[in-house]
């Protein structure tokens, strides 16, 4: 869908509320530029998109910049000038390894200064100053002049300080000196691996409370691990509400760093063996009251089995620690530091205060405000419960991740980090200084959603972020990597712009905004090099050709999907795809390969009117894209001449057919197999016949059970990982897949 475009110098009173004001396009456009904010864009059309002055007034708003008016706009262009030179010190400096930076400090003019670099281990360098004179300027009436020193190459990576000095005036600012290219994926550019693909929650065992969980995660490691994996990749597992209900989307969190207890194992915490007998009976009760749910196939109840879980957990948490698992626990707390502090008291407070109550909206209510604090006091008990859950959580991940290095994997766990968290999340409310008001992230227009999309999310602010020393992102990212052998991080391409949406628009009308992604991907870089992670990208969608290119430079792989891979009219030949990628057949947001082949998804968003064509229509372009993936395979004889070219298409009608769609799947694998990417995944669902999509995009759950589909085979039964030893079907495809990588 095109957008109008609008004549310069024609924007009125609808905008600026001035009926005699007309605000100058050309003059408005430059400081969305100095801003960083796009004035167009392309589309997934091909065609240039302008975007309307009222929403680039709205945007600029937000970034704390008013442009409503020509006088306005012009004063906001001559701030931004002056802005650097406010600043002692920049607000924060990301070097990459071996090479040098130049810092500007700005002080009295005439007067010395002097930079003084900490490094983390306590080493203090005197920075040298370099002869690079520019005229002083006037900053509010005094004379500052500009002083350039150089960061020198050689610097250790990690996560560093500045120091400036001048006439007894200091500031500091952060120095992050990151990786030029991040080297943790190398050992698989030698000898390729693959890996499982699985929303943890939908794969229960006989042992599980109806969900799965962090033992189920382990379990699962070690059977794929025992069959030649390196890795299995999970849904983000961030926390979402501390009480129920729940969100169901893990990619809607209420924070990035912390996880989910609706994941812990109860069996597994150690004080369980501790309980009193009558309190043992009440959670022995509780857990009967959810295995049922084990074996439900048609969805999954999060909030029933959040609530069971939680009532058990407030029952163990009553036990005495032992000397040792204090001390365990102390050390967890102090390692996390306040921000653990800060998001157990967001969960005590959310228990009992609704996401719409007024409190989280009210600028008095904010972190070390009075009310705030006396709140941490009156709530230390909850406090102190929802700390210990986030420790059970980190203790269950640490066994996973060590189920999963035993099986004989070399990435193990691999997590997933969701664009954002909600807003009304724990984030959007402990970190409200370091979000842009009023707008939410989503996506415009595209193929799929024509409409655009809006997540609901905050975006970092950019020079908030930035002032803060980037510490929530690195905090975040170093939580998440704890335990993990790597990292896909959903819409990378959000790093170098965002489609940022104004309170009130719609999805369509928004603009992108851009980020510093030097600083943003080095910082991901540096925390990954520290934690010995592998960082993937989910790079689909629309995007600048560069950035992929960018991307393998900096050692972050990228993501192709079979069924997205074209050259022109026909399939990408494996051989060229991607080397620094991770190939796969399909994604969440798409059916299970069994389903794809029969053209499930055509069906459901026909009935979901979702479809801009008939079904018919739509239905047989599907059919056309299939019989030339169809054609490449027998080409490369990986199904036999004449195999799926119309008479043996997989309906799951008799065991035929299903014979059929399983020698597709893994012929589709094979197929993969081919490419030079470091990386293969295998989602489980395509390892068991399941066929039903667990995320419809363009729908809610009260259309479709999006996020809440449990694991089920062709039949429509359960599975459960104490199936899966002995099930033919995984255990083909899995043979298949190591096989393929391995030869």
């Amino acid at each position: 869908m095109t957008n109008t475009p609008i004549q310069q110098n024609t924007v009125a009173q609808q905008t600026t509320g001035n009926p005699d004001a007309a605000i100058d396009e050309e003059l408005l456009h430059r400081l969305a530029d100095v801003h960083g904010v796009g004035t167009s864009f392309h589309g997934w059309d091909g065609l240039q998109h302008d975007v309307s002055p009222a929403t680039l007034i709205q945007i600029l708003g937000s970034l704390g910049v008013t442009a409503d008016s020509n006088e306005h706009i012009e004063a906001a262009l001559v701030e931004a000038e002056v802005a650097p030179w406010r600043r002692m010190l920049p607000p924060a400096v990301v070097v990459q390894e071996g090479t040098t930076a130049h810092v500007h400090v700005h002080v009295r003019d005439g007067l010395p200064a002097r930079l003084t670099i900490s490094l983390e281990d306590g080493t203090e360098l005197a920075a040298v100053q370099l002869e690079d004179w520019a005229p002083p300027r006037n900053v509010d009436g005094v004379s500052t002049g500009r002083a350039t020193f150089e960061v020198p190459a050689g610097l250790p990576l990690g996560w560093h300080s500045l120091t400036a000095e001048s006439d007894g005036v200091t500031a500091t600012a952060a120095l992050a000196v990151v990786p030029a290219k991040l080297q943790t994926a190398a050992q698989l550019e030698e000898r390729h691996g693959w890996g499982l693909a699985t929303q943890l929650y939908s794969v229960r065992s006989k042992r599980s409370w109806g969900i799965g969980d962090f033992a189920d995660l382990a379990d699962l490691a070690s059977l794929a691990g025992a069959r030649g994996a390196d890795y299995v990749l999970v849904n983000p597992l961030h926390a979402a509400d501390p009480v129920p209900p729940v969100q169901a989307s893990p990619y809607s969190p209420s924070t990035r760093r912390f996880f989910n207890p609706i994941y812990i194992r109860i069996e597994e915490i150690p004080e369980l063996a501790y309980v009193k007998p009558r309190k043992r009976a009440t959670v022995d009760r509780l857990m009967h009251d959810v295995h049922a749910f084990n074996k439900d196939a048609e969805r999954l109840d999060r909030d029933q089995i959040f609530a069971a879980k939680l009532a058990a957990l407030e029952l163990l948490h009553t036990v005495r620690l032992s000397p040792a698992r204090q001390q365990a626990f102390e050390e967890f707390c102090r390692e996390s530091g306040p921000g653990l502090d800060d998001f157990a008291l967001w969960c005590a407070i959310r228990e009992d205060r609704p996401s719409e109550d007024p409190f989280w909206a009210d600028p008095t209510a904010t972190l070390g405000s009075p009310q705030v604090e006396s709140m941490r006091h009156s709530l230390a008990d909850r406090i102190a419960f929802h700390r210990w859950l986030q420790w059970i959580c980190d203790e269950q991940l640490e066994s996973a991740q060590a189920a999963a290095k035993r099986s004989g994997m070399r990435l193990g766990v691999v997590h997933d980090l969701a664009v954002g968290a909600d807003l009304s999340s724990a984030d959007a409310w402990m970190l409200r200084d370091t979000f842009a008001p009023g707008v939410s992230v989503g996506a415009p227009p595209d193929m799929y959603n024509q409409l655009g999309q809006n997540w609901n999310q905050p975006p970092w602010h950019p020079v908030r972020l930035a002032e803060a020393g980037y510490a929530p992102l690195r905090a975040m990212l170093a939580t998440v990597l704890r335990h993990a052998g790597g990292i896909r991080v959903d819409h990378i391409l959000g790093l170098f712009r965002l489609w940022w949406v104004p309170a009130g628009n719609s999805a369509r009308d928004g603009a992108y905004v851009r980020y510093d992604h030097e600083a943003l991907i080095g910082i991901l870089a540096l925390e990954a090099h520290r934690a010995g992670a592998v960082v993937i990208g989910e790079d689909l969608g629309v995007f600048e050709p560069w950035v992929r290119d960018y991307l393998a430079a900096r050692g972050i792989l990228g993501t192709s999907i079979l069924w997205f891979e074209y050259d022109g009219d026909s399939p990408l030949p494996p051989e060229r795809y991607r080397t620094q990628a991770l190939a796969s057949v399909n994604t969440h947001d798409l059916p299970p390969t069994a389903g794809y082949l029969a053209g499930d998804h055509v069906e459901l968003r026909g009935q979901l009117g979702l479809l801009e064509r008939s079904v018919a229509e739509e239905r047989t372009e599907h059919e056309t894209a299939l019989e030339k993936i169809m054609g490449l395979l027998r080409e490369r004889g990986l199904l036999p001449t004449g195999f799926g070219d119309g008479g043996d298409s997989a309906d799951g009608a008799d065991s035929a057919a299903v014979l059929g769609e399983e020698q597709v799947i893994e012929a589709l694998h094979r197929l993969l197999a081919q490419a030079p990417s470091v990386l293969l995944g295998v989602a489980l669902v395509d390892a068991v016949g399941e066929r039903r999509v667990q995320n419809q995009p363009g729908t809610t759950s009260e259309v479709y059970p999006n996020w809440q589909v449990p694991l089920a085979d062709e039949h429509g039964r359960a599975v459960l990982i104490d199936d899966l030893d002995a099930n033919p079907r995984f255990n083909s495809l899995l043979a298949a897949v190591d096989e393929a990588v391995q030869g």
